[in-house]
């Protein structure tokens, strides 16, 4: 796996990283998505620049002009519901792309002490030696997009996999490394040491779902 941590290098995710993180700030659930978004509007740039690309030529009013462009063909893939604001930041960007959307939640089984993953929706166009773009903002287990790997992976022979997440943990990080193709690329804006007794990342910034959309049951 190639893990390309973006915040190593000095720029204004900084500053997105810094809000999303501050406990005062994320009282602003709008001020905390818009910087999910914006994260995810980084990250996507920064990917773009390991893609593919082919020279396309165009008409202007006053001449011809031709410029390389993304050749790839990409899907949009984010996991439900914490990843709906950064799939904003990457589809504004990808504006042409196909989008995918799976719902995944984990529960904690105290009897094993062990953590269960759930997949329950699935809205996928076909994936077929397409280039997958998968979106979580939190990487924490790792647990749950290796379950959405593998459920989309079991169905569709993928081309290549770039996983983005704002903050990832290295645990979670080591976890993907071991159930991933060697060639995944994973895009991360901060990366964590470790995990609590809960699976939380830390310092982390809680529970990115609830924070974006408010307190489930």
């Amino acid at each position: 796996m190639n893990i390309h941590h973006i915040s190593k290098e000095n720029s204004i995710l900084n500053q997105f990283l810094i809000e999303l993180r501050d406990q005062n700030i994320q009282q602003d659930r709008w001020r905390f998505r818009q910087n999910l978004e914006r994260i995810g509007e980084v990250l996507s740039y920064e990917m773009s620049k390991k893609l593919q690309f082919k020279t396309q030529n165009i008409t202007t009013v006053l001449g011809q002009h031709s410029k390389p462009v993304i050749k790839n063909e990409l899907v949009i893939c984010s996991i439900l519901r914490a990843g709906l604001p950064m799939h904003n930041g990457v589809s504004r960007f990808f504006d042409h792309l196909d989008n995918a959307f799976i719902s995944a939640y984990r529960t904690y089984d105290k009897s094993k002490d062990e953590f269960n993953i759930h997949l329950e929706y699935c809205a996928s166009p076909d994936l077929a030696k397409k280039d997958l773009i998968l979106v979580d903002p939190m990487l924490a287990t790792g647990h749950s997009i290796v379950e959405v790997y593998k459920a989309l992976s079991d169905k569709f022979h993928l081309k290549s996999v770039h996983v983005l997440c704002a903050i990832a943990a290295q645990p979670g990080i080591d976890h993907l490394k071991n159930h991933f193709p060697k060639d995944t690329q994973l895009w991360v804006a901060d990366i964590d040491e470790k995990l609590n007794e809960k699976g939380y990342i830390v310092p982390g910034l809680g529970d990115a779902g609830d924070l974006a959309f408010g307190s489930k049951l």
